[in-house]
């Protein structure tokens, strides 16, 4: 008999966007391995959605949707006022109404049913507080935090500009989150060094990093072959620190000092890109006829963008923190048989797994000289054909995920038993 988790994951299909992923695909491949999830999430008919997730999801899966109580999603002209008590007022997010109005409906589950375990995801971080509910009601039952992002110490907290009593409301829950888990998971092992700089927890902690799925590129031929044009490819979401100014700078420069014939290539920027920053690019950087912006697409339909493409670019935004940090869509790059192109801190956590896996090649964010070297050096090996790259792809499986799976479960056998 498979033994039950109860996953509390407010980011969860049809809500589409990267922080889904590794929610959903834990309870894709939990089965395999004797163990049951059940998904505890929110109702979701709008913003930013992906159905194509869906078949993500075993057919046998229980998934209880509760109500969400968004303001994001209040009708015009009241979600502006929304968008703003939820990010000025409600603490530790906006979804902590969604958190005060269904902690009660999920204690009253796990009472009623049997549940081996309880993983908590976040973002959002009220995932956690529902945890923390719950362990203090049910004090006995085995709880596993995973943070796909740090919390206080997050980069874009940081730059949200909170008040220091903001801060501290916000450290004290997160103190009570990292002391009473039983166990602690971050996706990256310098995320994790910083957690365990603040707390003692070192015993209990676990790094599992994000990663890609073999299945989504079932059918797909990683074999390169050169297009017509040198297609560089930005796949994700563009927001604060994550901007490709200095990129575009350094291939605006190579083109007026006559290095890159502007004929030869094609930027493409595909994701959830406000139409604000798309306009700053325009007006800033002769480029409009050969940058394009591609909305948010299916998860399948984005895959298969990044293997129409010479060159992927990446870039993970400049500033403290900025080295704690990969975005999950560097595994999908990984995973191509395309070099990547990486503006990130060279010292950090992404840079590393670029160079771990030989897939890329490696700028800081800013460095507007070594960016332009490295992009000419792309474009005159396309020119030649001799775009070339040998991943070691021993070290890139281990961050497939079903493999990664097999960690989590890890930690949820360990739980059982010390349980029992």
């Amino acid at each position: 008999m498979k033994k039950r988790v109860l996953m509390i994951a407010n980011q969860f299909p049809p809500m589409g966007g990267s922080g889904v992923q590794r929610s959903v695909k834990f309870a894709k491949y939990l089965p395999d391995f004797d163990w049951e999830p059940i998904v505890f999430t929110r109702e979701c008919n709008k913003g930013l959605m992906d159905e194509s997730l869906l078949s993500d999801i075993p057919k046998n899966l229980e998934v209880i949707r509760t109500k969400a109580y968004d303001l994001n999603e209040l009708p015009k002209p009241f979600n502006l006022a929304g968008k703003l008590i939820s990010r000025k007022m409600l603490i530790p997010d906006g979804d902590k109404i969604w958190y005060e109005k269904n902690k009660k409906i999920l204690l009253d589950y796990i009472k009623n049913n049997k549940i081996d375990a309880l993983y908590t995801t976040s973002y959002p971080y009220s995932d956690h507080l529902l945890g923390l509910y719950v362990k203090k009601h049910l004090p006995k039952l085995p709880w596993i935090v995973d943070f796909r992002d740090e919390w206080c110490n997050n980069p874009y907290i940081l730059d949200m500009g909170y008040s220091n009593r903001r801060m501290k409301k916000e450290r004290i829950m997160e103190k009570e989150v990292v002391t009473m888990c039983d166990y602690f998971i971050t996706n990256t092992p310098l995320m994790l060094k910083n957690f365990v700089k603040d707390y003692d927890i070192e015993y209990k902690s676990y790094v599992i990093p994000n990663g890609y799925d073999e299945e989504d590129f079932i059918g797909l031929n990683k074999e390169y072959n050169k297009s017509d044009k040198l297609i560089i490819t930005y796949s994700g979401s563009m927001y604060g620190r994550r901007k490709p100014d200095y990129f575009l700078q350094s291939i605006n420069e190579l083109i007026n000092e006559d290095k890159i014939n502007k004929d030869d290539i094609l930027i493409r920027f595909i994701g959830n890109i406000p139409s604000k920053k798309i306009n700053e690019i325009n007006d800033k950087y002769s480029l409009g006829d050969i940058v394009s912006y591609l909305p948010y697409m299916e998860h399948r339909k984005s895959i298969e963008k990044l293997m129409e493409s010479d060159i992927l670019l990446f870039i993970i935004g400049e500033g403290k923190g900025a080295e704690n940090f990969y975005s999950g869509k560097v595994f999908e790059y990984m995973n191509t048989n395309r070099p990547i192109l990486a503006l990130v801190p060279p010292k950090g956590v992404a840079a590393d797994v670029i160079r771990e896996t030989c897939t890329g090649y490696i700028s800081e964010t800013t460095d507007v000289n070594t960016i332009k070297k490295l992009s000419l050096k792309l474009y005159m090996d396309w020119r030649n054909n001799a775009i070339d790259i040998q991943p070691d792809w021993q070290k890139v499986k281990t961050f497939e995920r079903k493999e990664l799976t097999k960690e989590l479960v890890k930690i949820l056998d360990k739980s059982y038993q010390n349980n029992r």
